[in-house]
């Protein structure tokens, strides 16, 4: 995996950053989502190094990534903090400009950058995702149970975290058969990176933080920006699985794309062949659309 990508740890202000560097040309930020690590770029980063300097990294608490002490208001594990991250990262290596495509909790990231750092973003790609208040706005049986950690996983510790610990293997299973839509995209060494990224206490701790930001201290954010009519300057490229909630939860009110132009200047996209692991289902398809968008 990750033909010609370099390995390195990067220290930033709090933690350190587990990321892979390759290709050529104008930095691109590769961000992964749940249950995931930076390997589910491992195909598209390859694409994508033929014109951009790709860095794929792993989140705060992900990975390889380090896990720092949290609080009682989750804050080490907002959407902002893990931004900062990703800032001081892309400058210690060289980049104060970007490009940053997230899927899933990377695209949380993502769009958040965009918001708080918009000198340091060029282009946003968001994946799968819709803003995290308007996901909670909008939350239903559908959300609870289709996108189940949402709520388990923000529930008080330590229930979540034993519940992970316990079945690490089965929280991945599950995750890919019914969110994904082709299991034979997740070979077998694929599959136990994951489950290998949830046997750590600490980092099953992390992404159940991160899990309990997003249904509180994100959500603040997310409004207070709204209140304030603050806006993503940046263009924004939201993709979507089109076999996946997003593609039929919010059509009465325009899909993705009318919610994310409440957010954003300048907004353009649509659904994308596979389930909600499209990235990884169909990377061919999602390389090529990221390169024409990014390339434009």
């Amino acid at each position: 995996m990750f033909s010609g990508f370099g390995a390195r740890t990067v220290q930033v202000e709090e933690t350190s950053i587990f990321v892979r560097v390759g290709g050529s040309g104008p930095p691109l930020l590769l961000l992964h989502g749940f249950p995931q690590t930076h390997v589910m770029w491992r195909d598209i980063a390859v694409a994508l190094a033929s014109r951009f300097t790709v860095v794929a990294a792993d989140l705060r608490g992900y990975g390889r990534s380090g896990c720092p002490a949290s609080d009682i208001d989750h804050a080490a594990y907002s959407k902002r903090t893990m931004a900062r991250d990703m800032v001081q990262v892309m400058g210690v290596l060289g980049f104060e400009r970007f490009i940053v495509a997230g899927h899933d909790r990377g695209g949380r990231v993502a769009y958040r950058l965009a918001l708080d750092h918009p000198g340091k973003v060029s282009r946003i790609a968001v994946l799968d995702v819709i803003p995290t208040a308007a996901a909670w706005d909008r939350a239903d049986a559908r959300l609870a149970l289709g996108f189940w950690p949402w709520s388990l996983l923000a529930q008080p510790q330590p229930l979540p975290e034993r519940l992970l610990a316990a079945a690490p293997d089965a929280i991945v299973d599950n995750a890919i058969t019914q969110w994904g839509s082709a299991g034979n995209a997740f070979p077998e060494e694929v599959r136990a990176a994951y489950i290998d990224a949830l046997r750590d206490a600490a980092h099953i701790h992390a992404i159940c933080e991160e899990y309990r930001a997003a249904a509180g201290v994100d959500r603040e954010h997310d409004a207070a920006d709204q209140a304030v009519g603050r806006r993503i300057a940046s263009p924004v490229l939201a993709l979507w699985s089109g076999e996946g909630g997003l593609e039929n939860w919010y059509a009465h009110e325009g899909g993705p794309l009318a919610i994310w132009r409440q957010w954003a200047d300048s907004v353009e996209g649509g659904a994308v062949e596979g389930g909600h692991f499209f990235p990884e289902e169909n990377p061919d398809g999602t390389a090529k659309i990221l390169l024409n968008s990014f390339a434009a």
